[in-house]
């Protein structure tokens, strides 16, 4: 049974957190910074592996 795709906030120290996306995509040109999204949203997709809850955060995002 998949469950419901949380949409509230979860993150602890999302200040923090975004801090640290920031500075990875420090020194990246606009391509190699749009690869970095991509690999980290497949990376993360993986770890979520449900395949009807990524289509939730694919309707989500859209």
């Amino acid at each position: 049974m998949t469950e419901e795709l949380n949409l509230n906030p979860n993150i602890p120290d999302p200040d923090g957190f975004y801090d640290e996306l920031l500075a990875a995509h420090e020194g990246l040109s606009k391509p190699e910074s749009d690869a970095f999204n991509a690999r980290l949203i497949l990376v993360l997709a993986n770890h979520v592996g449900d395949r009807a809850l990524l289509q939730q955060a694919l309707k989500a995002a859209g």
